[in-house]
């Protein structure tokens, strides 16, 4: 049976999920809340390849849930800054923000820290899980406009570019994404105008 290309409709929905940019020099690596590792510790590495002086990750637990689930933690910020810790970020470099609980929360509440920090930030690296990078992309720039946001997402296995679509896993990953962004746009679409009006 000869090999058929990927449908447009597929490829449509890849191409708009999976963001990815090229690490460059940053003023800070921003993390969204979640329990899985490989964003956490790709965070970790581009900190120590000198790629920016300071990591946030952010997140109280995920919204459904009441609290976080990983024991000896009370928060993914917590859990988070553990793993950073271990992978030889030191705590002088790591901010906290243990408040959000869905990815609007964690770019409105992470935007809060680094203005209550003082901070001036220009570009920033976002590091999150593949199939999350849109809906991650889309809310931080609605909550920080004026600041240039590259996206290094940590590969998802079997729910990658060329390969979620193919497994009822990565496809249930991919087009929740496409679900949450449709559930939860409205909200940052009418607060990213407020914000505009005044």
């Amino acid at each position: 049976m000869p090999h058929i290309g990927m449908p447009d409709f597929i490829r449509a929905v890849e191409d708009f999920i999976f963001v990815r940019d090229e690490p460059r020099p940053a003023d800070i690596i921003l993390i969204p809340g979640s329990t899985r590792s490989a964003h956490v510790l790709l965070a970790a590495r581009l900190f120590r390849e000198g790629y920016a002086p300071l990591v946030l990750p952010s997140g109280l637990h995920a919204k459904g849930k009441g609290s976080f689930d990983v024991p000896g933690f009370d928060s993914e910020w917590a859990w988070m800054r553990a793993l950073l810790l271990g992978e030889g970020v030191p705590d002088s470099a790591i901010l906290r923000e243990d408040r959000a609980t869905y990815t609007w929360e964690n770019a409105q509440f992470s935007r809060d820290v680094m203005r209550s920090a003082g901070l001036d930030v220009r570009t920033v690296l976002i590091c999150c899980r593949a199939p999350h990078a849109r809906r991650a992309l889309m809310y931080y720039e609605a909550a920080c406009p004026e600041v240039r946001f590259l996206v290094c997402p940590a590969p998802e296995p079997g729910c990658g570019p060329g390969e979620w679509y193919r497994t009822a896993e990565g496809r249930a990953m991919v087009l929740g994404e496409v679900r949450r962004l449709g559930d939860q746009i409205s909200e940052v679409f009418a607060d990213a105008a407020e914000a505009m009006d005044k």
